[in-house]
């Protein structure tokens, strides 16, 4: 799918649905700057828009087209023997969270933001470039007077996406604290560990995001008007806050692993625990019917009468006073 606005420098929406002819034309008009947003666009398509109308650096279409693991930003200047303007190669990544499947979906969304363009490339649908194309349908995005406003939109709608992906997976760590507490049983252990791993993947691609807002952030950039650095370093004040949230789920996690550890220790000392009381209730009826039993030479039923309810008399009040004993000590 191929979404293509042409808006002004009043931040008027011009027209819609543009052929790449007509774009090759507009891209030289001072007046009107262009938003190009391919959706896994076809191969033919893609090389038609990136290198022949744009005519991009090889190396950014490389890097566009292949998945990038990890987000950045690069600033390509052409030099003689060069075609394309100036722009800025950026990567970020949408994070969506599944709770059935326990697993954070990472889709990556590339930007080329020049002077006079914005060209937007994903592979996935993505909520962040939808919500941003309904406001500029409807009106409600403030004005782009230029490319670099829409790319502010885009970013800061990407971060503000990861909230609810945040907080579906903090209602899963309070389901497996719960967990933890109740009735932990095997596989408990391989889903706490699951989630370690997810926050530390969540981590990975939220830090190198940072680092790249910063830039943003910090005025680094002449393609970014002055007016726009504080609009981008709220989104990075955001996203750093979103990092802060990864942390301290990382540290939930780790007490919710140490309960589950405590707890088996737990279980585990009560079955001990039972084990040596039926040990030592029956250690006197293991002990006198076991001498009782190897007196050969001097047998008490042959001697006196009673010798036999002797014996069990003497197990069990030795048992008796044991349990007795356990008792007022509150050992069971």
């Amino acid at each position: 799918m191929i979404r293509s606005f042409v808006f002004t420098t009043q931040g008027r929406l011009q027209s819609r649905t543009i052929e790449p002819p007509l774009a090759s034309g507009l891209l030289r008009d001072p007046n009107v700057f262009l938003w190009i947003d391919l959706e896994k666009p076809p191969a033919q398509e893609a090389r038609l828009w990136l290198e022949e109308i744009f005519n991009f650096h090889p190396l950014s279409i490389e890097d566009c087209i292949a998945p990038t693991p990890s987000p950045k930003v690069e600033e390509y200047v052409p030099r003689e023997d060069d075609r394309f303007s100036p722009y800025l190669f950026i990567v970020m990544h949408a994070v969506d969270y599944t709770p059935t499947e326990d697993c954070f979906a990472k889709s990556e969304l590339n930007l080329f933001l020049g002077a006079n363009f914005l060209v937007s490339y994903h592979d996935d649908p993505l909520r962040s470039v939808t919500q941003v194309e309904d406001s500029v349908l409807k009106g409600t995005l403030h004005p782009p007077r230029a490319p670099d406003r829409l790319a502010h939109s885009l970013l800061d709608a990407l971060v503000e996406n990861y909230k609810p992906a945040l907080e579906a997976f903090s209602l899963r760590i309070a389901e497996m604290e719960q967990m933890a507490l109740e009735g932990p049983d095997k596989g408990t252990l391989g889903k706490i560990l699951q989630l370690k791993k997810m926050v530390v993947q969540l981590r990975r691609t939220i830090s190198p995001e940072q680092e790249v807002l910063a830039r943003f952030a910090h005025g680094e950039f002449k393609l970014i008007r002055p007016r726009l650095v504080p609009y981008f370093r709220d989104t990075h004040d955001a996203l750093s806050h979103l990092s802060d949230l990864a942390q301290s789920y990382a540290d939930s996690l780790t007490g919710t692993l140490q309960v589950y550890l405590n707890v088996s220790s737990n279980q585990t000392g009560e079955v001990v625990k039972v084990l040596t009381l039926i040990t030592v209730i029956t250690t006197p009826l293991m002990m006198i019917g076991t001498w009782y039993g190897m007196n050969f030479q001097h047998m008490p039923e042959l001697a006196a009468e009673h010798g036999y309810l002797v014996a069990c008399g003497a197990m069990l009040i030795s048992t008796g006073v044991t349990i007795w004993y356990f008792k007022k000590k509150k050992w069971f």
